[in-house]
């Protein structure tokens, strides 16, 4: 596969770990062009639109909801109409790599209050269908654009490492199902578009984001002790991962389901060292 100019788009990365991986995406050499899709945070989108563009990267900046299904139209042909090139090879069709990490909070701010029905809901609406068929969209345009040139094309989608073993809780019911859901896709629809698009998924263990900087002393020492590592994820590990799986040099890892996650820790509480 050629490595040429590429241009990205990061659904979700106005803040945390779709932040990390728009910055970690424009610090590569390959990269050009950076698509940044926010919901309702326009100020930490352009936030990261600066941290692109301080990398000497073209930041592009997209709005949509992906509780509408209009917006998730409108999202993937404004990636394609923005995220095109001035006649380089690799730029003259839309971005070569998507990463679906956009999701619905319902962890902090005002989602927090909703029943959870509510937020099992906006999960399976945002998650998993607006996903689903964002990608099956962009599957389209990535075929068509690989007609014009043989570059290397990917997509990452974000699962959950305990999703298909199960967590107790409200929590573990809601997010297990929705997860399992987004994995079990990313896996079928890596059977139907390989080799034209590589198709991998990001499993995450504890990572350190918004919910995990107020969460309780109980929940910071569980996320300690459940990693090998001893210490939370951070949104910049998410990002490396998916930085190696989108590299044009690793085209042999395909349909994959990769936890990252510090190592499960199956030592028994108080253990001796």
């Amino acid at each position: 596969m050629k490595s040429l100019p590429r241009s990205v788009m990061v659904t979700g990365a106005s803040s945390g770990i779709g932040r990390e991986i728009a910055i970690c995406m424009a610090a590569r050499k390959d990269v050009r062009q950076v698509g940044i899709h926010y919901c309702r945070n326009r100020d930490g989108a352009m936030d990261t639109a600066k941290e692109v563009e301080g990398l000497g990267k073209q930041a592009i900046v997209v709005q949509a909801d992906f509780a509408s299904e209009a917006d998730c139209g409108r999202l993937v042909n404004e990636a394609w109409d923005k995220l095109s090139g001035d006649g380089q090879a690799c730029l003259d069709g839309g971005p070569q790599v998507w990463i679906n990490n956009a999701g619905a909070d319902v962890l902090t701010g005002q989602a927090s209050e909703l029943s959870f029905g509510e937020k099992l809901q906006r999960l399976f609406q945002v998650d998993v269908a607006s996903t689903i068929n964002i990608s099956r969209m962009v599957r389209s345009k990535m075929f068509d654009d690989a007609e014009q040139n043989v570059c290397d094309r990917s997509m990452v989608f974000i699962g959950w490492d305990q999703a298909p073993l199960g967590m107790e809780g409200d929590a573990g019911q809601m997010f297990g199902p929705v997860k399992s859901a987004v994995m079990a896709f990313a896996a079928s629809f890596a059977q139907d578009v390989a080799p034209t698009i590589r198709v991998n998924t990001v499993c995450p263990g504890w990572i350190k984001t918004a919910w995990g900087d107020s969460t309780n002393d109980y929940w910071d020492h569980r996320a300690k002790t459940q990693a090998l590592m001893g210490r939370w994820g951070r949104p910049s590990d998410i990002a490396q991962a998916v930085n190696y799986l989108t590299d044009p040099e690793n085209t042999f890892c395909v349909g994959q389901s990769i936890n990252v996650n510090g190592g499960w820790s199956r030592r028994f509480p108080g253990r001796p060292s």
